[in-house]
């Protein structure tokens, strides 16, 4: 951060990895008509066959997945009109910092509540918030319709209460004139709403709207709490209000807005003395920093990527700083009958089928980076070492994290259980920084160690039923989602939605790629698999096809065609028989400058003679 500091602008061009930021892969728009959540859970990696295999690691590694950090106490009385650096707990700021830091809150010292540092994963949404300029690529939204006036704003009301329960909810983030970054929590933080007219005649209401505040050209400022900000608009042609809320990936992870989400509910079914008591996020950020050790973190990285010298990139593309841009989207449904087999395999072999599903992924990279060796990112739940409660914590606690998967002539059984191991391991180191595993590689910044990320999600509220069902129906009555999206800076990023017994694949791709091909890569791989562990286990990973029949059939055209060629003794004839045939072609271009064969010819020749 030092280095970003001295960085004034941050600008477009500059490469967070140099800067020494670090970064989180992935962005979700959490107001999707389906509910999805992001990372690998504990339950992901360990069903009752491998619950043995989870006791013996966490042994291995002493303090195991729950290494109980003590959490120092916020030492900030209510009403303080003077912070002193005593009274911060989870960091060391001057008194002059202190005092900045207040004099940019509203209300100033009596309106702070806490101060401390960011997680590693905010910093790397931060680097990105300073990098953008037209828009902010973590900023999410999620459009709602409203059937009346009045229940839009006990929904908005209902939102003020939740924000006015969670810290993280009121918090800014500030970095200027700072040592590095700080969160700070205000002790009231009021929504900002504004009223927005469209005229009927320029269109749609709710398209008008969702062009006017869309996150590719809006930002808000995250230096004042809370980071959300709400626009209504009344659509008079379909008698409807329309609520756009912006809320920056700083704040909420997607099970924050799952939480978030659920004690909306509550407001609104007049249960809100149901709802246990928040916790703060401040629990998660000193787990962070006293918990498991940077040295720790290096040396297990360093283990898995130093010998990687070179990047793992999808069809050569590398660049990992964009905004959401010029992004196209597939989605495909795997059939009921494979979804069973891939289910009994993984229960077959005591792994999760998270675990077959990053091997399959593995494979299908390994075809289109032209690698027998890949690394990819695979999105953490991050909630495992978050603390007691963490489950319920509102804030950003997910992480996206390096995975490398070789593949050998081992069988695909081997592959499978060797993967489920690594992801288990990883999961242990699920709050390392990006930049610090990146680091650990023989990769030369700025180059990017990996250029697609892996999430492996479930999608719990698809199948509500009985009384739960009946909640979310009265709750949410007369409202209806209308528009959401997923974003990422990588630009290739894998979904595989886990369905409870079906799964699916969303797929977000540069627009030059096919998202369609890449899905069915996928299908036919995971078939593949299946297939291999049923009826030979030993098969080699490498050998699983990933081509779907009307490409081999594509291919097996091209290898038909036949072309006679002349015989020459060497490059340099070919070449002169191609100036005979096109001498005023193009040979070479270069920036604004062209040469034709004739050209080059001469130019050969010259040389010859000189040399």
């Amino acid at each position: 951060w030092e280095q970003v500091l001295k960085v004034s602008p941050v600008g477009r061009n500059d490469n967070f990895f140099e800067l020494g930021g670090d970064s989180l892969g992935l962005i979700r728009v959490m107001q999707r008509l389906r509910t999805a959540k992001i990372g690998l859970e504990l339950k992901d990696l360990y069903n009752e066959a491998s619950v043995k295999s989870l006791g013996n690691l966490a042994r291995q590694r002493g303090a195991g997945f729950n290494k109980e950090v003590v959490v120092p106490p916020n030492l900030i009385p209510k009403d303080c009109e003077h912070i002193t650096p005593e009274m911060l707990s989870l960091v060391k700021l001057t008194q002059e910092e202190i005092d900045k830091i207040a004099s940019k809150v509203a209300g100033g010292a009596r309106n702070i509540q806490d101060i401390y540092p960011l997680a590693p994963l905010q910093e790397g949404i931060l680097f990105h918030h300073m990098m953008s300029q037209d828009g902010d690529a973590y900023l999410l939204f999620g459009q709602t319709s409203f059937d009346t006036k009045e229940r839009l704003d006990s929904y908005l009301s209902a939102l003020q209460k939740v924000i006015n329960r969670h810290d993280i909810l009121r918090t800014a983030i500030m970095w200027r004139d700072l040592s590095e970054p700080m969160q700070v929590v205000w002790r009231e933080a009021k929504l900002e709403i504004e009223e927005v007219s469209f005229d009927p005649e320029s269109g749609d209401i709710a398209e008008q709207q969702s062009e006017r505040f869309s996150p590719r050209k809006n930002r808000i400022d995250v230096e004042v709490a809370p980071l959300m900000k709400a626009y209504i608009s009344y659509d008079s042609i379909n008698k409807r209000w329309l609520l756009y809320r912006h809320t920056h990936h700083l704040i909420a992870d997607h099970t924050a807005m799952e939480i978030q989400g659920r004690e909306i509910q509550a407001y609104l079914l007049g249960r809100a003395s149901q709802l246990p008591a928040p916790l703060p996020f401040r629990n998660f950020v000193a787990q962070v920093k006293f918990g498991v050790s940077k040295e720790e973190h290096e040396t297990f990285f360093k283990k898995l990527l130093s010998d990687v010298d070179e990047p793992t990139a999808p069809f050569g593309l590398l660049d990992v700083q964009g905004e959401g841009h010029d992004i196209v989207e597939a989605w495909h449904d795997i059939d009921d009958g494979l979804s069973k087999r891939i289910r009994i395999q993984a229960r077959r072999l005591g792994v999760s089928a998270a675990s077959l599903w990053h091997v399959v992924y593995a494979r299908v990279l390994s075809a289109i980076s032209s690698k027998n060796d890949v690394v990819f990112g695979t999105v953490l739940f991050g909630r495992m070492q978050g603390g007691e409660g963490a489950e319920q914590v509102m804030g950003v606690f997910i992480n996206t994290l390096p995975v490398r998967i070789k593949l050998t002539q081992d069988g695909v059984e081997k592959a499978v259980k060797d993967t489920h191991k690594l992801i288990a391991e990883i999961n242990y180191h699920e709050h390392t920084s990006l930049a610090l595993a990146q680091k650990c590689s023989g990769v030369k910044l700025p180059t990017p160690l990996f250029s697609s990320v892996f999430n492996y999600r479930y999608f719990e509220q698809a199948n509500l039923k009985g009384e739960e069902r009946d909640d979310v129906i009265k709750a949410y009555e007369g409202m209806s989602g209308l528009k959401g999206e997923e974003r990422t800076n990588y630009p290739l990023a894998v979904s595989i939605n886990d369905l409870g017994e079906g799964f699916s694949i969303d797929l977000q791709v540069v627009k030059s790629v096919s998202p369609e091909r890449i899905c069915e890569y996928l299908d036919v791989a995971v078939r593949g698999f299946v297939e291999a562990l049923e009826r030979n286990p030993q098969l080699p990973v490498k050998s699983i096809e990933v081509l779907p029949s009307s490409e081999r059939k594509q291919l097996e055209v091209f290898s038909g065609t036949t072309a006679s060629y002349e015989k020459c003794k060497g490059i340099q004839e070919y070449f002169e028989r191609q100036v005979d045939r096109t001498p005023e072609g193009i040979a070479l271009e270069f920036e604004d400058k062209t040469m034709t064969y004739r050209e080059l010819d001469n130019r050969a020749n010259q040389l010859a003679h000189y040399l």
